[in-house]
């Protein structure tokens, strides 16, 4: 870990920046915390877009995680300077906007920048920032998509592999934030679209079936309540059998009974098309960041 430890700022704490920042303080400065000795970052500013946000993410925080943040609102050159590393967290549809603000290119000068902007490579983020100073690209940018998992600590959080080498330092400070938060994965520029889509848009998708699945039970007369324990405790058996190597495909025929209701089941959802929905709706995601 670097010797030196560094001070982190996020731009845009909303509910993905939140879950990051709530994870990380979770892991690092917690009563529990077993990684605080190395962790590598001594203070977190959270800047957010306007005071009653900033109010919010202020009470949101725990006793002990406050001497460790500080919260402010509209102060986005201001809090790039004083960062070591700058974390953009806002929607990616206002990346020119905050990005274009009159000193935020001189503010991230030789720093370190974590996006979670999905859809906004590091070269548009640059070209953005440089505006029409022709100078040549001043931050290290790295395109890192995390999900909301991060809140609890469950993040599958794709980096994209850089085109130039990230520093030791800057490659062990990132992939020390997102491990405390779930786990990290690599991916070609290639695939950071589909991997986007994936690891955020899919989790939405799958509550979906899931809602789906109480309301039939709630028609058939289980309470919304036991019928949620129920399908959980079956999610992780799912988990479990996935994560041993069963194929899908075999761990469906394998419970399939002739006669039995799991068989009825499956052909009421093959006879509605569900499996080609959801791949339709993972090749229109992608196609969307693509654009």
């Amino acid at each position: 870990m670097p010797a030196e430890k560094k001070s982190v700022a996020f731009v845009g704490c909303g509910n993905m920046g939140g879950a990051i920042l709530h994870g990380i303080l979770d892991a690092a400065f917690s009563s529990d915390a077993s990684s605080s000795a190395s962790c590598p970052i001594s203070r977190f500013t959270a800047c957010t877009k306007s005071a009653g946000s900033a109010e919010r993410l202020q009470a949101a925080l725990r006793e002990e995680h406050k001497p460790h943040v500080k919260v402010v609102s509209g102060q986005v050159v201001e809090t790039m300077k004083d960062a070591d590393i700058v974390v953009l967290g806002f929607k990616p549809f206002m990346a020119d906007y905050v990005l274009s603000i009159d000193g935020v290119r001189e503010a991230l000068e030789g720093k370190l920048v974590i996006s979670l902007l999905a859809g906004q490579s590091p070269e548009n983020l640059n070209r953005i920032i440089q505006g029409s100073s022709g100078l040549p690209g001043a931050a290290a940018i790295v395109q890192v998509i995390p999900n909301m998992g991060a809140q609890f600590r469950q993040s599958m959080t794709i980096i994209r592999e850089p085109d130039a080498p990230l520093s030791s330092e800057f490659k062990e400070i990132v992939e020390w934030m997102f491990n405390q938060v779930g786990w990290v994965k690599y991916l070609p520029e290639s695939q950071m679209p589909v991997g986007s889509v994936l690891v955020g848009a899919a989790l939405a998708a799958m509550t979906v079936p899931i809602e789906g699945i109480l309301d039939g039970c709630v028609a058939e007369g289980i309470k919304r309540p036991d019928a949620m324990e129920m399908t959980l405790y079956g999610l992780r058996g799912l988990l479990a059998a996935l994560e041993a190597g069963i194929h899908p495909a075999v761990l469906r025929e394998s419970i399939s009974s002739p006669r039995g209701c799991t068989i009825q089941a499956l052909l009421a959802l093959e006879r509605a098309g569900s499996r080609s929905d959801y791949a339709d709706a993972i090749i229109k995601g992608t196609q969307h960041l693509k654009k």
